[in-house]
């Protein structure tokens, strides 16, 4: 076993248990989806349910629901009366995504919506104090304007994959959108004084921003 993934192995061994719900979800993602990776596993989904006990968010909005394994580690973060919102405009993924999330624990804290959050947020009267961002990587940038009007002051917004498997370090191909796009959204993150940011190496990168004045 090579030494980063004894690493891996040990932080695993040393920190919370995922539940046997979302260890059977896990194992589901891999036997029926395409790109099971995308889900977010046992250590990021530990780290998204205590960030959400420390802010401790009235409202969330998640950008990219896939299998629904992240959204039950938010939700089980909330408070009691506390609401995720999260979003998949891939439609052919509900029939796999909605049971396991309405048949869940924190069922009654998720609303799970199948569309385009560019289109459908912004007419939430809603506003959020927390956002997961793990959508389309070639909007990042407009997902990220549209959650920061939304996102109360002091609020956070967690953006996934920004190291995208270390090809931020690389010239990407000129019809690689995805690349093109988190390379441009790190500049673009980088640059703005409405927020503080930074990049934790977790995973494939996950960045932390939080919004100023």
């Amino acid at each position: 076993m090579k030494e980063t993934e004894a690493l891996d192995q040990y932080i695993a061994d040393h920190s919370d248990s995922e539940s046997d719900y979302l260890k059977a979800l896990y194992r589901a993602t891999h036997v029926n989806l395409l790109r099971p990776r995308m889900a977010s596993g046992h250590i990021q989904g530990r780290i998204l349910k205590m960030f959400t006990s420390m802010i401790r968010p009235r409202n969330i909005l998640e950008i990219g629901t896939y299998s629904g394994y992240s959204a039950l580690c938010l939700a089980e973060g909330l408070e009691s009366g506390g609401m995720l919102y999260t979003f998949e405009i891939n439609d052919e993924q509900e029939d796999f995504t909605r049971p396991w999330l309405e048949n869940s624990p924190y069922a009654d804290k998720i609303e799970f919506i199948i569309g385009n959050a560019l289109d459908i947020v912004p007419q939430m009267d809603v506003t959020f104090d927390m956002a997961f961002i793990d959508g389309d990587k070639r909007n990042y940038i407009a997902y990220y304007e549209m959650v920061l009007a939304k996102l109360s002051k002091g609020g956070y917004i967690f953006a996934d994959n920004t190291l995208w498997d270390g090809h931020v370090l690389e010239t990407p191909k000129h019809n690689d959108w995805q690349s093109i796009g988190i390379k441009a959204f790190n500049s673009y993150i980088v640059n703005d004084k409405r927020v503080e940011k930074v990049i934790l190496p977790l995973r494939d990168g996950l960045t932390i921003i939080k919004k100023l004045g």
